[in-house]
């Protein structure tokens, strides 16, 4: 029987991509999820999808939620109950250059993916901790080891989610709060759509939420995915700056770029 069977998750991020897919996913393991997003009629729609399941904290419950207001997480956590731990897969991602910047797209990159996770951590971490039990997820990206031409912004606060797991990680060590991150490569997504580059090894949201959940029972501190991508990204990682630049010169022309 998987090991997530019986526990109950908060899914921030869960009305499309690889977020609803993992609802979907979770539920089949026999999980409970508490989907959260900004879309309330998506959610509505994903808990009726969903196969029911009921655990000692509850079942499946849509709690409407947008990240970039501070006061709502708290709120929901409320609104959610009791749950095992919590995923934050919520997203935003514009292809953007630092030549032609997009100040308020950079903003609500910056607001989704960063600050939205320090506000959901902070109304449930201490609650996790008071417990001496819990689990914590963040979705960053392969995109967040190294700097790349076009990922202005996105790929900053992916680093930071990386770093942020770290942290919670070594902070909340001997608390019983574990703690994972999964840094996914390309993922046909509303958000990958955006892109007008070759996307090499992409994966479905299918394809990805099956890794994810693989990768929870098995419950590494890393889930990164696909293995031959995120094999050349700790490669190149593993490069000096003075390596790095020229190659990925190379790579992408001396302009660099994506969008």
């Amino acid at each position: 029987m998987s090991g997530l069977a019986g526990r109950r998750f908060w899914l921030i991020g869960a009305s499309a991509g690889i977020g609803r897919q993992l609802a979907l996913r979770l539920a089949e393991e026999g999980a409970a999820v508490a989907a959260s997003a900004r879309d309330g009629k998506a959610l509505e729609e994903l808990v009726a999808e969903m196969a029911p399941v009921r655990t000692a904290r509850g079942g499946h419950a849509a709690v409407r939620l947008d990240v970039t207001d501070p006061a709502g997480a708290s709120e929901a956590f409320g609104e959610v109950g009791e749950v095992d731990g919590v995923i934050y897969c919520a997203g935003a991602y514009e292809p953007m250059s630092a030549r032609r910047p997009d100040l308020p797209a950079l903003r609500n990159i910056v607001n989704v993916n960063l600050t939205g996770a320090l506000i959901v951590l902070a109304a449930c971490v201490p609650a996790f901790c008071r417990r001496g039990a819990g689990r914590i997820l963040l979705v960053g990206s392969l995109a967040g080891y190294r700097g790349l031409p076009g990922a202005w912004g996105y790929g900053a606060t992916k680093a930071a989610l990386i770093h942020l797991a770290e942290n919670l990680r070594c902070d909340l060590r001997g608390s019983g709060v574990g703690v994972q991150v999964c840094n996914p490569g390309f993922v046909a997504t509303r958000l990958t759509d955006k892109n007008r580059f070759r996307m090499p090894f992409l994966l479905s949201p299918e394809a990805a939420a099956e890794r994810i959940v693989r990768g929870m029972n098995r419950n590494r501190f890393e889930i990164a995915f696909p293995f031959a991508m995120a094999t050349a990204f700790r490669l190149l990682a593993a490069l000096p700056r003075p390596l790095y630049f020229p190659l990925l010169s190379l790579a992408f022309g001396r302009r660099g770029g994506t969008s």
